[in-house]
């Protein structure tokens, strides 16, 4: 059996990142070195995603072709969501991704790289994104907004979700409000 899988914003070859500060002024990531930063993906990765699975990388792949490139490795029918950063060629993504779009939904679950604004998500289920990092999308009293799930590495252990873990947190979260 093939499973879905969502990550977002890895950031690749993206030596600045490692340099960004949360909100209370520790690390964004972890890590030492973009080597290190991609070998942790990287490792997840692999220990979750087989090589028929589908992952949709929710934008942010890359800052360099060569640690773009890299992603050949990984497991998995690759899909991305272009993200604010992904400034490459259409061909180039295509070397490395199955198929490229700006938008897709699956399972009237809307996937984006920017979260879409909450008055058109009434036609999805909820709209898993990526590009916040840390945050998440809230109300304006400051309540976190559940028809979003944030997909940015830092969310998910640098670690592809499944296709089911979100769905369940859509039947937990979001579906007896509809």
């Amino acid at each position: 059996m093939t499973d879905i899988w969502f990550i977002g914003d890895t950031h690749l070859g993206h030596t600045n990142i490692l340099k960004f500060l949360k909100e209370d002024g520790f690390p964004l990531r972890p890590f030492k070195s973009t080597w290190e930063m991609e070998g942790v993906i990287f490792e997840r990765w692999c220990e979750v995603v087989k090589p028929e699975d589908t992952v949709y990388h929710l934008g942010d792949v890359a800052f360099t072709q060569d640690a773009l490139f890299r992603m050949r490795t990984l497991p998995g029918k690759k899909q991305l969501i272009r993200g604010n950063h992904d400034g490459f060629s259409m061909n180039t993504y295509l070397d490395v991704f199955d198929n490229v779009y700006g938008v897709k939904t699956v399972d009237r679950y809307w996937l984006s790289h920017v979260p879409m604004h909450t008055c058109s998500i009434g036609r999805a289920k909820l709209n898993i994104h990526g590009h916040l990092h840390a945050g998440h999308v809230r109300h304006p009293d400051g309540m976190l907004d559940k028809r979003y799930y944030n997909v940015s590495v830092e969310q998910i252990d640098y670690r592809p979700i499944n296709f089911d873990s979100i769905r369940e947190y859509w039947k937990r979260n979001v579906s007896s409000g509809i």
